[in-house]
């Protein structure tokens, strides 16, 4: 898909949302959920201390409920894990899910590697995320986010899009959420090898997600 049929396609997806949220959000549902806040600060050995979203990031997130934590392993000295996430009770106009992209570019960083990656659960299921290493001033980091609502977890912010118009249709329903994992990569460390970390931190996380992002 080239630059000008991706425009196209997300104009018409961020208009029909626009319509169809603003058009049923006298009868819209919003389920019963537990605030983020209620996410442990405590996975096992990593130690997490809340951080504040500075005002850019919020400018263009939008209306919603966040929460960033940075975790650090206190039986080994690891790389730290940064948590964000994002939740809009109600996805209308503006009010959106937007790609960490913007946030991180805006922050002077730079991407240098995509690909998308399965996430496994717990349970056994699994669920495409993207993966970006990034870097800026020498630094390199790994981040790994994804798209979450009702259930479903996907990787392509389109797709997202698809299934936020879909379900307000369907379900009257059009809350959503960004995960977000990010890692430092000291010295010569790989990307498969910070992934290995955010995985394992993740899978104390994953578990806990449907009780803050309702299905």
């Amino acid at each position: 898909m080239n630059t000008t049929s991706r425009f196209i396609v997300v104009a018409l997806l961020i208009a029909g949302t626009a319509f169809l949220t603003q058009a049923r959000s006298s009868n819209e549902v919003f389920p019963p959920r537990d605030p983020l806040t209620s996410l442990p600060s405590q996975f096992g050995p990593w130690a997490g201390r809340d951080l504040t979203l500075d005002q850019q990031t919020r400018d263009i997130l939008g209306n919603g409920e966040f929460l960033e934590r940075a975790y650090e392993n206190t039986d080994d000295r690891q790389p730290w894990v940064d948590l964000l996430v994002a939740y809009f009770p109600s996805q209308k106009a503006g009010d959106t899910i937007h790609s960490p992209n913007h946030c991180l570019q805006g922050a002077g960083w730079i991407p240098v590697q995509r690909t998308e990656i399965t996430v496994q659960r717990p349970d056994g299921s699994s669920f495409p995320a993207n993966r970006y290493v990034i870097t800026k001033a020498g630094e390199r980091e790994l981040v790994i986010y994804w798209f979450e609502a009702h259930g479903r977890a996907v990787a392509n912010e389109y797709r997202s899009k698809y299934y936020l118009i879909k379900d307000a249709v369907l379900m009257n329903r059009s809350d959503g959420a960004l995960v977000r994992l990010i890692t430092p990569m000291h010295g010569g460390e790989s990307a498969d090898a910070a992934q290995a970390r955010l995985m394992a931190f993740g899978a104390n996380l994953l578990p806990e997600l449907p009780r803050v992002i309702p299905r």
